[in-house]
């Protein structure tokens, strides 16, 4: 007994030639089933092979009167002299049939691409080789599929003559492994000013020899731009651990900036606060602030109150842009310190002072 095209297709024997076509089940196709891409391959073969049979006339006629022995091995075609007989040797020994092989060869069924290239055009859409997304939206398609620019439902882009053999191909090729991520701390000062670090790392690599992982160290370097931030990542690809598939692992650091004790980074600018007593804070105050560079700004007021959470601005003293070089500013705080008691005699004079 030879294969079943009716069963294959999941239809009856007087099913007509649009019962086949909705029959074409597309779920098998490989590219919806790329963790079993050998099984839906051949699976789809079958499939294919069914539908070409069957969607054609006189291949199905050979096939309802000889079987798939009969259609493969040369029977005569609907209304030829002589038996079935041999199934390739016929009265006179003169006579073969082809429906798709050479003479005398029988039916060879048509690869799983072709026959599926073949399908949809038979819809009207035509150029295959371009992909499903020039074909629009087609109504009336198999179990209720249509189209649009990305090809295919839940197949991910459009089918292409060589999806098969590219489908293959990417099997056989190990995807990009995941980068290693490891944190990159850098302090505020050497953001401000830029530095270059050293890092060693170690990693795993493949003996040559006996393939067993060998742990090596190596010494990454580093140029810290003056402005970067928080979040920048800086990649080394080839440079992690080398995985039993051959790939090896990129390593990628992620910048994270050190606290400070005395700045903090809002953007591009800086902000800190100087703490007064309620003496500076009535009649005047110079302070001396030592920068992320080292060098020292001298702020003061001799003219104001200054108030509880009052702000001042020093311009161009605050981060550098690692794009354009332009500093931000230095935003100062103050706190103003009250005592936290005061004598009688003390009172009293503030009384007079202020009254």
């Amino acid at each position: 007994m030879g294969k079943d095209y009716y069963a294959i297709l999941g239809v009856p024997r007087d099913a007509d030639d649009e019962t086949i076509k909705k029959a074409y089940p597309l779920k098998w196709h490989p590219d919806r089933n790329k963790d079993k891409a050998d099984v839906a391959h051949a699976k789809f073969q079958e499939i294919g092979e069914a539908y070409e049979v069957l969607s054609d006339k006189n291949k199905r006629a050979i096939f309802d009167q000889y079987g798939e022995e009969g259609l493969k091995g040369g029977a005569p075609p609907p209304g030829a002299d002589g038996g079935a007989g041999g199934f390739g040797g016929f009265p006179g020994g003169t006579f073969h049939f082809s429906t798709s092989g050479g003479p005398g060869g029988g039916f060879r069924p048509s690869d799983a691409e072709d026959i599926f290239k073949h399908f949809f055009a038979s819809f009207g859409g035509g150029g295959m080789d371009e992909g499903f997304g020039g074909m629009g939206g087609m109504g009336g398609m198999p179990g209720g599929f249509s189209f649009s620019s990305g090809g295919m439902p839940g197949m991910g882009g459009g089918f292409r003559r060589s999806g098969f053999r590219q489908q293959q191909q990417q099997a056989q090729e190990p995807e990009k492994p995941p980068a290693i991520k490891r944190p990159f701390p850098v302090s505020l000062e050497d953001l401000y000013k830029g530095c270059t670090k050293r890092l060693k790392v170690t990693r795993k690599l493949r003996d040559g020899a006996t393939g067993r992982p060998v742990q090596t160290d190596k010494i990454l370097t580093i140029n810290v731009k003056p402005g970067w931030k928080a979040g920048t990542k800086i990649r080394f690809p080839g440079e992690g651990d080398e995985l039993e598939n051959g790939t090896t692992q990129d390593i990628e650091f992620v910048l994270e900036e050190k606290p400070h004790s005395v700045f903090k980074r809002e953007g591009d600018n800086l902000r800190m606060t100087i703490q007064l007593t309620l003496v500076e804070a009535l009649t005047g105050f110079q302070k001396k602030i030592k920068t992320l560079d080292d060098r020292t700004l001298s702020v003061n007021n001799t003219k104001s109150v200054v108030q509880p959470g009052q702000e001042s601005r020093v311009a161009g003293e605050g981060m550098p842009n690692s794009k354009t070089g332009k500093k931000g500013d230095l935003i100062i705080t103050y706190e103003v310190k009250f005592p936290t008691s005061l004598s009688d005699d003390q009172k009293q004079q503030l009384k007079q002072i202020l009254a």
